[in-house]
């Protein structure tokens, strides 16, 4: 039964911080912040890799701490809520098409919109649909960009459940396998977290040196 005091920490719950969401929520938590992130454009300011991360550590819990998640709901909660997201996203995107980016005053939405639309553009629709799975904003946007855009429903749905998988699982074991080799982890939870985003980067660092690597060699043999 839910005590008033259980209420209260609950309606008190800090967004932004992914530790304040998984003591009030749980696992649960885990499956809405995925779908609200990906799928609906109010989320996109939620710490969707972070709290994977950090979920995914907890799940190793000591003795003495407070949060404690089991690790087999909490991948299925991952994949489940990040893959139905996506989708969600991106059929929003087919029928209200740009309508719900120009409604927003966000200059951060609208420039996750802008680089969403050069990923689409510059990597096709396959690449582009993995790799911003790895890009906070982005991985918001352009499920609905590629909805609006008239990216196929086929190729969409193939390639947001392959980035998807990926992502919210890697994330999430990453956490898991460190959280179960490195004693007292949660002292150094800050840094690895920054760490982890930075990480969660690479793939689009390393496509965007491969094109413009083929650019340049494009360039010289014109």
């Amino acid at each position: 039964m839910t005590t008033p005091l259980d209420l209260a920490s609950q309606l008190a719950v800090n967004v932004l911080d992914a530790k304040s969401l998984l003591a009030a929520f749980g696992v649960l938590g885990v499956g809405v912040v995925m779908f609200a992130e990906t799928g609906l454009l109010i989320g996109f300011f939620l710490p969707g890799d972070s709290l994977l991360f950090t979920a995914g550590l907890l799940c190793t819990g000591g003795a003495d701490r407070a949060v404690k998640l089991s690790l087999p709901p909490l991948l299925i909660a991952a994949a489940v809520g990040a893959l139905a997201g996506a989708q969600c996203g991106y059929l929003l995107g087919r029928k209200a098409g740009g309508a719900l980016l120009t409604r927003s005053r966000s200059p951060r939405l609208h420039e996750g919109a802008r680089r969403a639309e050069e990923l689409l553009d510059r990597y096709g629709h396959a690449k582009a649909v993995v790799l911003a799975r790895f890009v906070p904003v982005v991985r918001t946007v352009l499920n609905p960009m590629a909805g609006a855009l008239g990216v196929p429903v086929r190729t969409f749905t193939v390639w947001q459940v392959a980035g998807g998988l990926v992502w919210s699982l890697g994330l999430t074991l990453a956490g898991y396998a460190l959280g179960s080799s490195v004693p007292n982890v949660d002292k150094y939870l800050l840094p690895m977290v920054a760490v982890i985003v930075v990480v969660s980067l690479l793939p689009l660092a390393v496509e965007v040196r491969r094109s413009r690597r083929a650019a340049r060699a494009g360039e010289a043999r014109g």
